[in-house]
């Protein structure tokens, strides 16, 4: 398979944040729109704090460091996954595109990996997390399984909270070339991607900002080092990793179980 560059981010730097929740919400909203991306406000995989709450009312999960996470029965390879994706989209409040990516996902890394049981709840979480599935601020998730305008993560400059990361791609991906941002629908930084980036949906590019191939690299991600995610250690140790705190690992555990609750259709 041929790896080509994924999408090139606008190289316009987006202004720097500035005190106080509404200044920052202004700042972000004014340079999204001239540089044509969606700028993450809180950065992720090995960024910084917690996302804020949305409007669906998640809110984190009053659980310890390796409680097992509610996990529904695996998929079965040879799922249609348009129609499986159609019947879980009205019971979860996933798009339905967005859920075909996440189960793509699932059977792909149990195939590779089965010790690890990996379920599209865990990729789903994060995703709801990160970008509410690829939807966050003015984005949307089009067909094609790419958030537009572009998801980009605030400069990990060492303000505001979050790690100084300089430079690692000369802004190949995130089109900064003095800090490092997190990319894309699952928030990759761009060393994370060189590792684990993957081609989800076989075009045979490795692009973040492309929903099969983030879910696919999340799933790689957490399966890491001989993970069993469908242990309490294992779930916590790999969401750890993706983000390390347990806040936040909090948060995607209370998306995770709603998301099996909404798995199959109720009695």
């Amino acid at each position: 398979m041929t790896v080509r560059k994924a999408p090139r981010a606008p190289r316009s730097r987006p202004a720097r944040r500035r005190s106080g929740a509404a200044a920052v919400a202004l700042v972000l909203a004014v340079v999204g729109l001239v540089v044509g991306v969606v700028l993450v406000g809180l950065p992720q995989i090995d960024g910084g704090r917690d996302r804020a709450q949305r409007s669906d009312g998640l809110t984190r999960a009053d659980v310890g460091r390796d409680t097992p996470v509610p996990q529904p029965a695996p998929l079965s390879p040879g799922l249609d996954l348009s129609a499986w994706a159609a019947g879980v989209a009205g019971r979860s409040a996933i798009p339905a595109r967005a859920l075909r990516a996440y189960g793509a996902a699932e059977l792909a890394q149990r195939a590779l990996t089965p010790g690890c049981r990996l379920s599209w709840t865990t990729l789903a979480a994060i995703g709801r997390v990160e970008s509410d599935h690829g939807r966050l601020g003015r984005a949307e998730l089009d067909a094609d399984g790419v958030s537009r305008p572009l998801i980009i993560g605030v400069p990990l400059d060492g303000s505001g909270g979050v790690r100084e990361i300089r430079d690692t791609d000369g802004g190949r991906l995130d089109g900064d070339p003095t800090y490092d941002r997190a990319v894309g629908p699952m928030q990759f930084l761009p060393t994370t991607w060189a590792r684990y980036g993957a081609d989800g949906n076989g075009d045979g590019v490795r692009d973040p900002f492309q929903i099969d191939d983030a879910a696919a690299a999340a799933a790689a991600y957490l399966c890491a080092d001989g993970r069993d995610t469908a242990t309490g250690a294992g779930w916590w140790d790999g969401v750890l990793t993706y983000n390390r705190s347990v806040s936040y690992a909090q948060l995607v555990w209370a998306a995770a179980n709603r998301y099996a609750g909404a798995a199959a259709p109720a009695p």
